[in-house]
């Protein structure tokens, strides 16, 4: 189970957990018979079961959020080594395309601050018109 998953989910349900909690209390306090450690279980149980579903999810958008960041890692090694390779199109709408051999996309206005980064059909967003990008866009222009 990864730590960060547990964090998550303890701060997204601290209400339910707290209430459970409590509600653990008073059974533990007020019920003297088996009635009262069925409770306990039941409810012990319920909230591993609604956690493990949970946890699970938040694992997994936490495990997609590092992809991407791998990605953009990648991507930014590549646009410099890949600018002279790269393909730049003008397009009918006027913006502009510039493809790499390595399915990195990058999609802008002629002029414009900000530019939508494609790498291997993922999306990794709007990136500044700065440094590797500046020098992709560029290099590919010429």
């Amino acid at each position: 189970m990864n730590t960060e998953a547990v964090l998550q989910f303890l701060q997204e349900n601290w209400l339910i957990i707290a209430i459970a909690v409590v509600v653990l209390f008073l059974i533990v306090s007020f019920v003297k018979t088996v009635l009262k450690w069925v409770l306990v279980i039941g409810i012990i149980v319920g909230i591993a079961i609604y956690g493990g579903y949970t946890i699970n999810d938040i694992s997994k958008v936490v495990s997609t959020v590092t992809d991407v960041d791998k990605l953009k890692d990648e991507a930014m090694k590549l646009m410099a080594s890949e600018a002279k390779d790269a393909k730049y199109t003008m397009n009918e709408d006027g913006t502009f395309t510039v493809e790499t051999p390595s399915k990195l996309v990058l999609t802008g206005k002629p002029g414009a601050d900000k530019v939508d980064v494609t790498f291997r059909g993922i999306s990794l967003g709007e990136w500044s018109v700065s440094g590797a990008v500046k020098t992709l866009i560029d290099g590919a222009g010429k």
